[in-house]
């Protein structure tokens, strides 16, 4: 994948990542400025513009450039990025430590599952401020700009399984558009208030926080809102390489966001009654529309990313054996990328769509936003130095000095947005929470599962001998025994010996084993062992990022000398039925979610790619 990437011209890849990356953090100024005057009991007074504007400055430098453009994005698996690719780069070096493995994997699942409540906030938030713009053209359209932003999610989710590979050619243009808009609005307004300059200076953001405490303490929940999508930098590394999204940062984004942040405040200090939307009041009255068409199209772009980060996130918690199977389409033949998971698109539509009805404005629903945010920094600053000082071998001192400077930003944000939980900062964590137990509880389930399985299951190459030495009738044709272990006999086998009292004339056991890496070469995808004269061992390995294919496997082994005829082979799968016991494991409840989630499972015939007329399904019960 990252061999695709290189070849291309870093030009269109810089462009391609402020169409897709930026989209999130580039809509930030929408609502910025406005939570942290507004939302707050701040007088708008030269002094405090000046410390709110520094705060600002210095956040999105510290965090934003320092922490995750240079400093992240240095932590690639495989070239991949995200809380997930982390976790799983962080794994690796804590083979021989159990309890942390385990520590890790927790803090890992848990970012994740706060990303899913952030992907939640992000398009309501984003599309109802910028359609909020349609109340200064007319305060009439006050009572339409619900329905308006409830009619464009709506589109927008109904859009996503054609895929956005054509849509996706309009992003880039777009943002090109915002971010240059954004950048004159506020370069004209600086120019009418260069003073404005001298919030570059820290000392300013010192005093505000030394002279208001408490409410500063308090402004730093709405700062931290200039910060929302830092994670996406990370996230999409594997689309478009690190030098790309660095280049488009520093050379185009990161100066287009700050001049129109000076220029907001810069209006501010002129008028302080435009405090309700800075933003759309920075631009003259003529342009008003055009900007609300614009900033529209910028926060569908926003939520678009958002959308597409969710279906991959859930991608690889499916490969990584954290969420059960789901029907996952591929929206283009060319980009691997582009997927369609519906079972996500209506879940995030649902809970949108309740988020814009329950809040109704973008400034109630900020109160929501930025804990989910913070919760995922401080997630991924505590591996990034466990990576570090495991696999960079950076000295202690280096290593905690880095661990201290960024989780010190880290807890101070989100400890200023805790203080918003009973305000609506509680929908992100509950949703976390509950994906967080619906994750842990399915591996966890897994994991019981195979134990229970394997405590019955027979030597594998034992049983392979002594049918041959004894073998029963035999029959024409390939079966193929899909397995999770290399070691124990399949159940599958087991019941159909038992049951049907055959055996193929020739039988090849079917390991589908997920790498902690993002993608397997093709070279190491198969891997064929004989374990007799007519019985075969196949592992096929993938990624956390890719889908397994059957038809490709059996292509691939047919490469290695194992040839196999579709029309000619039976594929046999043990299907368990899930009983909750008091059995050691989990509690009864979780047992209970399991099984259902495991009910509602996508049949491994079609996840797989098997034809179902070649399918033979074997039941058994499992207490667990």
């Amino acid at each position: 994948m990252q061999t695709g990437v290189s070849r291309q011209p870093l030009a269109a890849l810089t462009l391609g990542a402020i169409g897709v990356v930026y989209g999130d953090i580039g809509t930030s100024p929408l609502y910025t400025i406005k939570e942290c005057f507004t939302g707050h009991s701040i007088p708008l007074i030269t002094e405090n513009i000046f410390g709110i504007m520094s705060l600002i400055f210095w956040s999105v430098l510290l965090v934003v450039s320092l922490k995750y453009v240079i400093f992240i994005l240095r932590a690639d698996n495989n070239g991949e990025g995200g809380i997930l690719a982390l976790m799983s780069l962080v794994l690796r070096t804590l083979e021989k430590n159990p309890r942390g493995k385990w520590y890790v994997m927790l803090g890992g699942v848990f970012g994740a599952a706060l990303f899913y409540g952030d992907g939640m906030i992000t398009p309501a938030i984003s599309v109802l401020s910028a359609v909020e713009g349609l109340e200064l053209i007319a305060p009439a359209l006050h009572h339409y700009i619900i329905p308006t932003t409830i009619a464009i999610l709506v589109m927008l989710f109904s859009l996503q399984r054609q895929g956005t590979h054509k849509v996706g050619k309009l992003f880039a243009p777009i943002m090109l558009l915002w971010f240059s808009t954004l950048g004159t609005l506020g370069l004209v307004s600086i120019s009418q208030t260069p003073e404005i300059l001298q919030a570059i200076n820290p000392r300013h953001g010192l005093v505000f926080v030394v002279e208001h405490r408490w409410e500063a303490f308090l402004v730093l929940g709405s700062v931290v809102l200039a910060l929302t999508g830092a994670e996406a930098l990370y996230a999409d590394m594997g689309h478009f390489g690190r030098a790309p999204i660095r280049l488009a940062w520093f050379g185009f984004v990161l100066p287009a966001l700050l001049l129109n942040y000076f220029g907001q405040c810069a209006l501010l200090m002129r008028q302080p009654e435009a405090a309700n939307n800075p933003f759309y009041l920075l631009a003259p009255s003529w342009a008003l529309v055009p900007m609300v068409i614009l900033s529209t199209a910028a926060a569908i772009i926003a939520s678009q990313a958002v959308i597409s980060g969710a279906f991959s996130l859930t991608r690889q918690a499916v490969q990584l054996g954290y969420l059960p199977r789901l029907a996952i389409l591929h929206t283009s033949e060319k980009e691997i990328g582009q997927i369609y998971i519906p079972a996500i698109n209506w879940m995030l539509l649902g809970a949108i769509i309740l988020l814009v009805l329950g809040f109704r404005t973008s400034g109630n629903l900020a109160a929501a936003y930025g804990i989910a945010v913070t919760g995922t920094m401080v997630v991924s600053t505590v591996l990034a130095f466990i990576l570090v000082k495991n696999t960079w071998r950076w000295p202690l001192w280096l290593s905690t000095l880095m661990l201290v400077f960024f989780l010190s930003l880290d807890l101070a944000f989100f400890s200023a947005n805790a203080m918003k939980i009973l305000d609506g900062g509680w929908f992100p964590l509950l949703a976390g929470l509950l994906l967080f137990t619906l994750l842990t509880t399915w591996k966890r389930g897994r994991q019981i599962l195979f134990e229970r399985l394997s405590a019955d299951s027979l030597p594998l190459e034992g049983f392979v001998k002594s049918l041959e030495a004894y073998p029963p009738t035999r029959v024409q044709g390939t079966a193929v025994f899909m397995t999770s272990t290399s070691e124990g006999v399949p159940h599958a086998l087991l019941h159909n010996l038992k049951h049907n009292k055959i055996l193929h004339e020739r039988v090849v056991f079917l390991n589908i084993f997920t790498e902690d890496i993002p993608y397997v070469p093709d070279i190491d995808r198969i891997q064929v062992r004989q374990l007799g004269q007519s019985f075969h061992f196949v592992t096929a390995s993938y990624g956390f990022k890719e889908a397994p294919d059957m038809p490709d496997i059996l292509e691939a082994c047919g490469q290695l000398g194992l040839k196999m005829d579709m029309m000619d082979t039976s594929f046999f799968l043990s299907r368990e039925t899930l009983i909750p016991s008091k059995m050691p494991g989990m509690a009864l409840w979780r047992e209970k979610i399991f099984s259902l989630m495991s009910r509602n499972a996508m049949r491994a015939t079609d996840f797989f790619k098997i034809p179902t007329n070649r399918v033979v399904e074997l039941g058994t019960q499992v207490e667990i």
